[in-house]
């Protein structure tokens, strides 16, 4: 016989109880950890322990939960037990609302100590200078390429990537009312005006296009003028009480956006091999025929694959280029060392930019 639905939610009830045990006795697990990492002093955070974790439940989920609700709702208990060692302060680009807030949320869990910062730069300088534990900053999206000014900083900083995470962003056109009539001005960060701009030229070619410091930025700002309007998430407007005058408007209906996480090596050394890993590196090869041919020639001879090659300028007026360069692997595998060491023989300059887990 089925059960009716008071039978059913007092089930539910009697197995909240059950996890509300389970989770607090897993937390008086996570508190005797935490004492024995003070005492060895070592890091609080192990993202290839928490990835090892989470894609280890997965693959045991007997569902009917999807594997990424298996992912979010354990990056959440982890999360609230990794803040009973120690809270995690986290550095993004804010206002509150940003999408470097939300990837923050997504790849830490909640319980952090928000960090909001004005600009890229206030980003690696607050975990540069032990304002923040951690900073988190768009480095690719899947339709603008990559975020030049992040590159620039990785190349001379001294944080390194330990992790990262890739977020689907949705681009609302916000404002005070739920009408397109009347605007003068779109403001937004220069990334999301440029994802939008065909539904610019389409929908609003008239309205003044103004770059602002962060999305959340320009929400803030159009909330306080009814003709100006905002190019953001739905976070910034629930913050700032705006209206969706138009949802979805990047050009690309997938459009990505991927996320680095960063910190000083002090703070956390590369995490060890996951299963499922990547180096990021940043090189120059000297200016001569074929160098660029010989650059990926240990990769082919070592059989490893590689998953991003950008350049950018050196700016040494010698027409001179640093190459970004994303390698599947971790460098305890004997490949990856090999390919890194004949890397690092035949280039100009050499840096690992970091050694993390790959998000699925």
């Amino acid at each position: 016989m089925a059960k009716n639905l008071a039978t059913l939610r007092t089930d539910i009830d009697a197995v909240d109880r059950e996890l509300l045990q389970l989770l607090n006795r897993r937390a008086a697990l996570a508190n005797e950890v935490g004492e024995i990492k003070r005492a060895e002093r070592s890091p609080v955070y192990r993202p290839e322990r928490e990835a090892q974790v989470i894609h280890g439940l997965q693959q045991a989920n007997p569902g009917p939960l999807k594997p990424e609700n298996v992912a979010t709702i354990w990056r959440e208990i982890m999360s609230a037990c990794r803040a009973l060692e120690a809270p995690q302060r986290v550095a993004y680009l804010g206002p509150a609302g940003t999408f470097s807030e939300q990837a923050a949320l997504e790849f830490f869990g909640s319980s952090i100590e928000h960090v909001p910062c004005v600009s890229f730069d206030e980003v690696f300088h607050s975990a540069s200078s032990g304002n923040a534990d951690f900073g988190v900053v768009p480095v690719e999206n899947s339709t603008e390429g990559v975020v030049t000014r992040s590159l620039d900083l990785l190349l001379t900083s001294p944080l390194h990537i330990v992790g990262e995470i890739s977020l689907m962003v949705r681009h609302h056109l916000l404002r005070s009312s739920a009408s397109l009539e009347g605007i003068e001005a779109v403001l937004a960060h220069p990334q999301a005006l440029a994802q939008c701009q065909g539904w610019l030229n389409k929908h609003l070619p008239d309205a003044e296009r103004r770059a602002v410091s962060s999305n959340a930025e320009g929400a803030r700002l159009a909330a306080s003028h009814p003709n100006w309007a905002a190019i953001a998430g739905e976070r910034a407007g629930s913050e700032f009480g705006l209206h969706l005058a138009a949802q979805a408007i990047q050009d690309d209906a997938f459009n990505r956006t991927r996320f680095a996480i960063v910190c000083l090596p002090q703070k956390l050394q590369a995490p060890q091999a996951s299963g499922k890993d990547c180096v990021s590196l940043v090189v120059s090869v000297p200016n001569r025929p074929g160098a660029v041919h010989d650059l990926l020639m240990p990769l082919k001879q070592h059989g490893v694959s590689m998953t991003r090659f950008e350049s950018r300028p050196a700016r040494s007026g010698q027409w001179e280029y640093y190459f970004f360069i994303d390698i599947q692997g971790h460098p305890s595998q004997p490949q990856i060392a090999a390919t890194l060491s004949d890397l690092r023989d035949l280039c100009a300059f050499y840096k690992v930019l970091g050694t993390y887990p790959v998000n699925d």
